[in-house]
């Protein structure tokens, strides 16, 4: 069984014409899972995150210039890349508050695992900056609505975007309940991600150089990554599911297929298994080419769905 959070607001997020965040992202991986190979999924309406919840990662002013910037026509441009239009606050809103509705299904056992169909994407932003398409970080918004309403102690946040998620690394990098490893794409904006980068302890960055593939990316987290999280022994299992890895997409440099996305999936759904009670949130990042995304996206639910 799996549950899918999502909203028609988040459609609604338009950074404007060739952006590469566009509502044709969100889309695709709507139509992807609209095959009759997902007829089994429980499809949700994404609730909004309360003011309580985002605050516990972001700080006020930055919640208030967030939620005050959506203009009633045009655009806002908060950073070089991130833009607000008409109802972006609301899309926000039922992003970072899908994470946390799916984090109390998983907890409560109504569901093992859930996938979040939101957008805009959220591991970008930091304490106090939109930034990177990001306006809230709707994956750290869960961890620490799963930290502080169910009292969790150690939480894993995966990350396989092509991007480092340097907003979710800042918010948890002196918290030892979190742990947070990522490989991405290194150099690449946002140009952090280093491994020496360590918080205190609970952050592990394990860069790809440009061009690398299936191997490099499998070896990774075979070798450095999934060890880690087996040693954690989470008692709940986060993905930022980003799919801008794929050798199609028009953003960074990896050549992953369709096929890294369902193994990575299947890892971290074992992980879970055996130290969470297959307890595993999910929440859609990056990817940027349309076919690829869908594809990936479909590959990753399929295998939550096993």
């Amino acid at each position: 069984m799996l549950r899918l959070y999502t909203h028609e607001s988040c459609l609604r997020h338009d950074p404007g014409p060739g952006h590469a965040e566009s509502p044709l992202r969100l889309k695709a991986v709507l139509q992807a899972l609209d095959a009759d190979r997902f007829a089994a999924v429980d499809r949700v309406e994404a609730p909004r995150a309360t003011r309580e919840q985002l605050l516990r990662v972001h700080d006020a002013a930055h919640v208030d210039r967030v939620l005050g910037s959506a203009p009633s026509e045009g655009r806002v441009q908060l950073d070089p890349d991130t833009w607000m239009s008409p109802g972006s606050d609301e899309a926000g809103l039922r992003a970072a508050g899908a994470t946390c509705a799916a984090v109390d299904a998983v907890l409560a056992g109504q569901t093992p695992r859930a996938f979040c169909a939101v957008r805009p994407p959220g591991h970008h932003a930091t304490p106090g900056e939109a930034m990177g398409f990001c306006l809230f970080n709707s994956i750290a918004v869960a961890a620490a609505h799963a930290l502080t309403a169910h009292g969790l102690k150690r939480i894993a946040i995966a990350d396989f975007d092509v991007h480092h998620g340097n907003g979710t690394q800042d918010i948890f990098a002196s918290e030892p309940r979190v742990l947070f490893v990522s490989s991405h794409q290194s150099p690449l904006y946002p140009e952090t991600g280093f491994a020496h980068e360590r918080g205190v302890g609970n952050i592990l960055n394990a860069p790809l150089p440009a061009g690398a593939g299936s191997m490099e990316f499998r070896e990774t987290w075979h070798n450095e990554l999934l060890p880690r999280m087996h040693a954690f022994k989470p008692q709940l299992v986060l993905v930022s599911a980003g799919f801008d890895a794929h050798r199609d997409d028009p953003l960074a440099d990896l050549r992953l297929g369709t096929e890294d996305y369902a193994w990575i999936t299947q890892q971290l759904v074992e992980l879970a298994r055996a130290h969470a009670g297959g307890r595993l949130v999910s929440s859609l990042e990056g990817g940027y080419d349309l076919r690829a995304l869908a594809a990936s996206a479909a590959a990753h639910v399929e295998a939550l769905l096993d």
